[in-house]
């Protein structure tokens, strides 16, 4: 089937080139996988997010933790330090004695499709007992 040459004209009675629209079918080609790849670097901000805040929520539970007025109060100075949606978790290594010890760690969440996790991130701290 052959296409006249006036319906290969643009708005100015110019003739349009054969390969108009195809700038537009390549990028639809492409977008899946540029989609995948913007996932994949907020996927990374999201894994260093959740190692930063496993950080801190074992310096502020270690902290407490040696603190002999408020030692059992540790766990909720910890997840005070946390991010209201992610999950966090304690070990407590040591509680006052010399030292007082808190391992913080928390589940990194997935963006990625058909990925459930990533797993957790560990954090320990050890502060010298008061």
């Amino acid at each position: 089937m052959r296409r006249d040459a006036e319906e290969r004209t643009g708005r100015d009675g110019e003739e349009l080139p054969r390969d108009a629209g195809v700038t537009a079918v390549e990028f639809a080609g492409w977008l899946p996988l540029l989609v995948l790849v913007a996932l994949a670097g907020l996927q990374l901000g999201i894994a260093g997010y959740a190692a930063q805040q496993a950080g801190s929520a074992a310096r502020a539970a270690a902290r407490t933790a040696a603190q002999e007025e408020i030692e059992d109060q540790w766990r909720a100075a910890g997840e005070a330090a946390v991010s209201d949606w992610l999950t966090v978790t304690f070990d407590p290594v040591a509680l006052c004695g010399e030292e007082a010890s808190v391992t913080a760690n928390v589940n990194v969440r997935s963006v990625l499709p058909f990925i459930d996790g990533f797993g957790e991130v560990s954090r320990t701290v050890t502060m010298p007992c008061d």
